[in-house]
């Protein structure tokens, strides 16, 4: 998924960053709430971590401006700042969670994960479809109980597709979460990822799950 970092302090974003796209997250970063605003107003973002004290506008008036323009992606506040009366503050702005600096990373990636779920109305972490399984947490699939070795960008691949089940994902759309990078319309990159997915996933099985909507991407059909 695709993770907003909001942080002046920037070991810490550095940090945060590495960590997160170790575990297969696409990752940008803000160096103060003037452009964290800027970024957070980009729906494609499925979470923002947020610092509170920030250079130019603050992590509690940036969150407040977001929510006032009806931009609802999950914050998930992460400050040094943890009194019951900031908490409060942050979660009756609008805050989907809160974390106290110094934090561990696995706490972090636990919360993450949790909002990842409640966002796409994914209330278990071991996903079924016919006997296609995905774990969530450990990032192991299988498919008629033999286990299918996916590279780290084939299943975050995977895991958006099943993410999105039954809607229809463009192109462009998939390379921003996935490669975090525009997507050049005049290459097939997209294409042959999917592809390679495919081999992998439906080959020589009469369900095929990762379909082509023509002339416009590819839809997860359970």
């Amino acid at each position: 998924m695709k993770i907003l970092v909001v942080e002046d302090e920037k070991k810490v974003a550095a940090f945060i960053q590495r960590g997160l796209e170790s575990e297969n997250f696409t990752v940008e970063a803000a160096y103060n709430g003037n452009d964290g605003l800027k970024l957070a107003y980009d729906t494609s973002f499925d979470i923002i971590i947020l610092d509170l004290m920030l250079p130019g506008i603050d992590g509690l008036t940036l969150l407040q401006r977001l929510r006032e323009s009806d931009v609802h992606t999950p914050v998930l506040i992460l400050t040094a700042r943890g009194e019951t009366e900031d908490r409060i503050g942050g979660l009756n702005l609008g805050a989907d969670d809160y974390l106290v600096k110094p934090f561990a990373f696995g706490e972090l990636l636990a919360r993450l994960r949790a909002l990842v779920r409640r966002s796409y109305n994914q209330t278990n972490t071991l996903l079924g479809y016919g006997d296609l399984t995905i774990n969530l947490q450990t990032h192991e699939v299988n498919r008629a109980d033999e286990r299918i070795e996916l590279t780290p960008k084939e299943y975050a691949l995977l895991e958006f597709l099943v993410l999105n089940v039954n809607r229809a994902l463009n192109r462009v759309s998939i390379a921003e979460h996935v490669w975090n990078y525009d997507f050049d319309r005049g290459t097939n990159f997209i294409d042959v990822h999917i592809n390679r997915l495919r081999k992998k996933i439906d080959e020589g099985y009469e369900d095929k799950h990762i379909q082509t909507v023509r002339g416009y991407g590819y839809i997860f059909k359970p």
